[in-house]
């Protein structure tokens, strides 16, 4: 089930200015609220792709460490560890 929020933002100054220079005819967004929406989802772009590389790097350490180094675990103990 989608859910809508209502939100007030208050801009003053550079802000608000950088906004407005960004909205309307002589902007890329049509109004305020697709600006932000649009902004937003940018973000979470950025936080989902910073957590894929976090774990791109992850997997690329464990694949490059020896073979001797790995420890044999239970589900269990997985699941413990990463609960900890």
């Amino acid at each position: 089930m989608s859910r809508t929020t209502t939100m007030t933002v208050r801009l003053s100054g550079v802000l608000s200015e950088f906004v407005a220079e960004n909205v309307g005819e002589d902007g890329s967004y049509e109004n305020i609220s697709e600006y932000i929406r649009d902004l937003i989802r940018r973000d979470k772009e950025r936080v989902e792709m910073e957590a894929f590389d976090r774990l791109k790097a992850e997997l690329q350490q464990a694949f490059s460490a020896p073979e001797s180094s790995y420890k044999q675990l239970t589900a269990d103990e997985v699941i413990a560890r990463n609960r900890a």
